[in-house]
């Protein structure tokens, strides 16, 4: 299982209107085939400087892959996250990893 985590800053300058549009196109995100879990979250540490977060998982790497490659997916970051977004990290985890010892 891998877990997708974004943690991102919009541009200043986006009015809360487009903010609202932002999370709406976001959503959209779920039809994608293999995204489960997916979460929306509001940052309220202090200790960074991202405002917003987003998780999702996926059974496996190739559906994933996948994901990355989906048309919705490469639209919503060509149209919408490029324009809205000031600053991003990306996180991909691997769940149950055999590394970690229980």
């Amino acid at each position: 299982m891998i877990r997708h985590s974004v943690v991102f800053k919009l541009k200043d300058q986006i009015s809360d209107s487009e903010v609202n549009d932002f999370f709406i196109e976001l959503k959209k995100l779920t039809v994608i085939p293999g995204v489960q879990n997916f979460e929306c979250l509001k940052q309220i540490s202090k200790k960074n400087n991202f405002d917003f977060g987003l998780t999702m998982d996926f059974k496996n790497e190739a559906i994933y892959e996948q994901y990355n490659n989906h048309p919705i997916h490469v639209n919503f970051v060509k149209h919408i996250w490029l324009n809205d977004v000031a600053d991003f990290m990306e996180l991909d985890f691997l769940l149950d990893n055999p590394v970690v010892k229980k």
